[in-house]
């Protein structure tokens, strides 16, 4: 017999050796793990023959456990550690008021808006736990897909994708981002066509802000040359303000040195959104998270 095949026929038998160290009685060990006593008598019986010597001896009235039984009952100790504190992870998942929400968003959404709704979802479930990603637009709909992540805070929502199930939650405007020196810097608003000639920066590829720059700029009837390409929309916003390009980008939550932010006319935004695998139903902690949010936003 290998070691796996010893430690897979173990397995059950782990909680016994643990009982059987710290009581050291057959019978006391057989109630303390509710299992009858003729079964507790027999997976001794296996161990040992499939050990080759036995896991314990008579002492007195009671047993104590062999040098080889001592051995397994120290591995089973530590083995059996691990696994209840899986078991309290795993009990916690099917708890909404305990459990975890693996939640991605776009890198725009994490100085403000992101950290306001935990702040207020934790003032009201403090014991709901956040494993926070942050990706471009379609990694993040990849790992919905494959299981890696519960909610993703995006857009554009995915159109014609049955796997995949959204909820609009709010419009977020897109303004017209250019360097202080630039001619349009004195205008309220500008028109997109006007930007025909322009240079633009803007998000790399696969990011959904790149998406929806080209989509606005096709309607407009051109496609943007962009002079530089980022992840970052604060790396972008820095570019135009090094006077590299005009960008199409959120409104900023701070204080903005070197640019001037234009409203597009017609006006512009993105829908912002939940998404979410129609594979399998979303985890208790998650599905509390998501019509909280949905609340939230119905209530904005």
């Amino acid at each position: 017999m290998t070691h796996e095949q010893l430690a897979a026929g173990l397995a059950p038998r782990l909680a016994l050796l643990r009982a059987l160290a710290a009581e050291q009685h057959v019978t006391r060990a057989a109630d303390r793990l509710g299992v009858p006593q003729p079964t507790v008598s027999r997976w001794l019986a296996a161990l040992s023959a499939e050990l080759g010597t036995p896991v314990i001896v008579r002492n007195g009235r009671g047993v104590r456990l062999t040098r080889a039984g001592q051995i397994l009952a120290e591995a089973a100790e530590q083995a059996l550690g691990v696994l209840e504190t899986g078991c309290r992870r795993a009990i916690g998942e099917a708890d909404p008021e305990r459990g975890q929400v693996v939640l991605a968003f776009l890198h725009t959404m994490g100085g403000v808006r992101v950290p306001e709704l935990l702040r207020a979802f934790r003032a009201q479930h403090p014991e709901v736990r956040f494993a926070l990603e942050q990706a471009a637009h379609e990694e993040m709909l990849a790992r919905v897909r494959a299981g890696d992540v519960d909610l993703a805070l995006t857009a554009p929502l995915p159109v014609d994708q049955p796997d995949l199930e959204c909820q609009p939650l709010y419009e977020q405007p897109l303004l017209l981002t250019v360097p202080t020196g630039h001619p349009l810097a004195g205008r309220r608003r500008v028109r997109l066509a006007e930007l025909a000639d322009e240079q633009f920066v803007g998000m790399k590829a696969g990011y959904g802000l790149r998406r929806i720059t080209d989509g606005l700029c096709e309607q407009a009837g051109f496609l943007p040359v962009l002079a530089f390409e980022g992840e970052e929309v604060d790396t972008v916003r820095g570019l135009v303000a090094a006077g590299l390009g005009v960008a199409l980008l959120p409104q900023s939550d701070t204080a903005l040195n070197g640019v001037v932010e234009l409203a597009l006319s017609p006006s512009a935004s993105r829908t912002i959104g939940l998404v979410w695998s129609a594979a399998a139903p979303l985890p208790p902690a998650a599905e509390l998270f998501r019509a909280f949010v949905s609340g939230s936003s119905e209530r904005t």
